[in-house]
């Protein structure tokens, strides 16, 4: 897997860093203004710099008889101390002055880095929040599907494991790279006035370091890419030992060492390999350095012998000599940078690739409008599905119609595809083969934000919403103002207001243990409180899979006889293992393995004396 991702990397090319570098723009397109502007000005202050102490150097020596002080720059100096009333510029009013000067351009300096730094801030701040934005969009455009494959969590979990810390990398080694470019390119400027071997000699001499950080860049990213799945196992290990969720079983089962040892066993095999990586990187580094330390001091007896000479003065060896340090320091930086870029530009590859998934669940062009209220009813004809990745069909040569108004319920036992026709009904998928209409209106036609608003809906594995209780309910419809009497009255479908008013702040309470103080219900409160967000949406059709699984049969009861009620002008679509529920449903339809077997209304199926009658003969003895 780590070869064929490293082939795609190399077929993307720099697009994952033109990613990078249009996130940043959007982000923050001022700031990135202000800091190219700051890279630039701080790229330049060495090479004043070194300048200014070149003329220290020689103005010293020539105030102590020591070499000529005559020259360009000395003139300049002198007729600026003339300006300033010394008619006759002696040797320590020129020292004190470039040094007044090698100040302001070292205060300088400092500020410019004072600046950048806070630019940079702001910008990995913005980038980050931006980069969130962009995960959490993909993350809800995508189809339900790809939440049921592994690759779609490894790639997920390595975008989002990236994202907080990235982004910053990605704006401090840019300005990295830039800062040190521009200073480069100065001083190599001035090397090569002084002989055009030095620039090569330090292009040489960084050659061995570089090749160094680009070779163990793309090992440590292979095998960050190998281990993704590892990590994934190893955080859920921790959310094991450390999540309220399975917090009662692991004590009762005593299960605390079994996976705090197989946590461990997961982040040895992570750590040594990566350990191993580290250590040959490490010794790799160290001969890289070697060979920098030799061609600087090289280069310095080279520098030394023309002083010697006289071809240059003290000062001059004093800048060239600074100049080939520095130069290889920037060098060296930005070569860092440019490897820790080569590094982004993987992660970069990756999240290109996750922002390049598109949702198999396509809008059509000119979507159909939906009718306000539904006139005909729901035909499914014809439908067949299997789960993208499996072989098995779920569902096969389904047909049948749910006329307007009318209440059916779907029964089975558990696998029968009840749930998965639902999820087609939602449009969370499309038939393998077949076609789901409304009102004659095939929902590919339709718009699939409108078509899940025609649809009021609760799955058994509802959402629990650590948020208020009025938040809770007013997820159902988040159209409407989140002060608004339908959510009551919801609750009071449900019978959730009971249980609000017994809570300190009533709907203004905050459910749920993650935050504060909040208030624990029970399973059957919570679920009363996820049948009334169901029942707030004013939709057409409602759906209501395994809704009162968690409620007794008193409370299931009523909650079945209100839905009824409520539901009158509705066409619902009930699914319950429970079958003494489902008794009042206009027509029952039974699935067995995948397939309609039976449908009637409830005194049919049971004198048929067929599948239905069976499940129901099992269940209604154990109330006898």
């Amino acid at each position: 897997m780590a070869e064929s991702t490293l082939a795609r990397w190399k077929l993307l090319g720099l697009r994952p860093l033109r990613l990078g570098l249009r996130l940043m723009w959007d982000a923050a397109p001022g700031w990135t203004v202000v800091q190219v502007v700051l890279l630039v000005v701080q790229g330049l202050i060495p090479l004043a710099a070194l300048y200014l102490t070149k003329l220290i150097v020689d103005a010293v020596l020539a105030g102590v008889g020591a070499a000529a002080g005559a020259g360009g720059a000395m003139r300049l100096v002198d007729a600026l101390l003339a300006a300033l009333g010394n008619a006759q510029p002696d040797a320590l009013g020129r020292v004190l002055l470039l040094i007044a000067a090698a100040g302001a351009v070292a205060a300088l300096g400092i500020a410019i880095r004072t600046a950048t730094t806070l630019v940079g801030e702001v910008q990995s701040l913005r980038l980050t929040d931006r980069m969130h934005d962009v995960l959490h969009a993909k993350s809800v455009a995508v189809d339900l599907e790809y939440y049921e494959r592994p690759s779609f969590h490894d790639s997920l979990h390595r975008a989002q494991a990236e994202a907080p810390y990235r982004p910053a990398r990605i704006v401090h080694e840019m300005a990295q790279v830039a800062q040190n470019g521009i200073s480069l390119l100065a001083i190599i400027g001035l090397l090569f006035s002084f002989h055009w071997s030095l620039p090569l000699i330090l292009f040489a001499a960084a050659l061995p370091g570089m090749a160094v950080k680009v070779r163990f860049s793309r090992q440590i990213y292979n095998w960050a890419l190998r281990q993704t799945a590892a990590n994934r196992k190893s955080r859920y290990l921790n959310q094991i030992l450390t999540s309220r969720a399975f917090a009662k079983e692991v004590r009762l089962f005593d299960l605390g060492e079994l996976f705090m040892e197989r946590f461990r066993d997961l982040r040895t095999q992570v750590r040594e390999e990566k350990l191993g990586i580290v250590r040959r990187r490490s010794l790799m580094e160290l001969a890289a350095q070697l060979v920098a330390v030799a061609a600087v001091f090289g280069s310095f007896a080279f520098i030394a012998v023309r002083a010697l000479a006289g071809t240059i003065t003290v000062g001059d060896m004093v800048m060239y000599f600074g100049a080939f340090q520095r130069a290889q320091d920037f060098f060296r930086d930005a070569l860092g940078g440019l490897a820790g870029l080569y590094e982004d530009n993987m992660f970069l590859a990756d999240l290109d690739m996750f922002l390049a998934l598109s949702p198999r669940l396509r809008e059509p062009a000119a979507p159909v409008p939906l009718p306000r209220a539904m006139r005909h009813g729901i035909t499914i004809e014809n439908v067949s599905f299997t789960y993208p990745g499996s072989h098995a069909e779920v569902l096969s040569d389904i047909n049948f119609e749910i006329r307007a108004g009318e209440h059916v319920a779907l029964v089975g036992e558990n696998g029968s595809g009840k749930t998965t026709l639902v999820k087609l009904l939602c449009r969370l998928y499309d038939p393998t083969a077949g076609t789901i209409r409304i009102d004659g209106i095939d929902l590919r036609d339709l718009s699939i934000r409108e078509l899940r608003r025609y649809i009021g809906i609760i799955f058994q594995d509802y959402a629990r919403y650590d948020l208020t209780v009025r938040d809770n309910i007013w997820m159902g419809d988040v159209a409407l103002p989140q002060i608004s009497e339908r959510i009551m009255e919801a609750a009071r479908r449900t019978g959730a207001d009971a249980v609000i008013a017994a809570l300190p702040r009533g709907y203004d309470t905050l459910l749920g243990r993650e935050f504060g103080e909040g208030a624990e219900l029970s399973i059957g409160q919570w679920q009363k409180v996820a049948l009334a967000r169901a029942f707030l949406r004013d939709s057409p059709i409602l759906v209501l899979d395994e809704p009162t699984a968690a409620l007794d049969p008193r409370a299931e009861a009523e909650v079945f006889e209100r839905f009824h009620e409520q539901a009158r002008a509705r066409t619902a679509v009930l699914i319950s293992h429970r079958l003494s529920t489902v008794k009042m449903a206009d027509r029952i339809f039974v699935l067995q393995n995948g397939r309609i077997v039976e449908a009637g209304d409830h005194a049919e199926l049971v004198g048929r004396g067929g599948t239905y009658a069976e499940l129901f003969e099992m269940q209604a003895k154990h109330y006898r």
